[in-house]
């Protein structure tokens, strides 16, 4: 499933997938139709990185122009009929966003700068990756791992929650 989602004016292109239930968020600078497809491809070749094959995408109207790309690697591109959404998406931007309030609310800012807000995004989707889903295909692996092949690790990951202020000496 695919959508475009929007925080402060900034697009991503958000995906989930049905079975897994791995989420993805992908920086765009515009909702071109090359920049659609270049930002699909990425996480279509993540997937096919670790034997997972995409035969199906789910979407808004505002994906029909990929479908000649979709079409030639074996993927059915299902588009929703006029005024109509994927609800399973948009219950995932939801979740996104409620999550990215959370985090900014823990911030000391009264403005975030554009850089900060992409980089809570990445955190968010980084931390409802790293855990198992209650539908998901696998009882002890997380969404990550499953998809990426990658485990977190306690000293690199959770050692300073997103935003603490550090020195850094070089």
């Amino acid at each position: 499933m695919v959508d475009i989602m929007y925080i402060n004016e900034i697009p991503f292109i958000m995906t989930t997938s049905r079975t897994i239930h791995f989420g993805t968020a992908e920086l765009i600078k515009n909702e071109t139709k090359s920049t659609i497809i270049k930002s699909l491809q990425q996480i279509i070749n993540t997937y096919h990185g670790h034997g997972f094959e995409i035969k199906h995408i789910l979407g808004d109207r505002q994906f029909e122009c990929i479908r000649s790309h979709m079409e030639p690697q074996g993927i059915n591109l299902n588009i929703t009929s006029r005024d109509e959404h994927v609800p399973k998406i948009e219950r995932f931007i939801r979740t996104v966003k409620e999550r990215a309030r959370a985090i900014v609310n823990t911030l000391p800012f009264e403005i975030l700068p554009q850089r900060l807000i992409i980089e809570v995004m990445y955190n968010v989707m980084f931390w409802l990756n790293c855990f198992l889903h209650k539908d998901g295909i696998h009882t002890t692996l997380s969404l990550r791992t499953i998809v990426t092949g990658s485990n977190i690790n306690y000293d690199k990951h959770c050692r300073l929650k997103f935003g603490t202020y550090v020195q850094v000496h070089e």
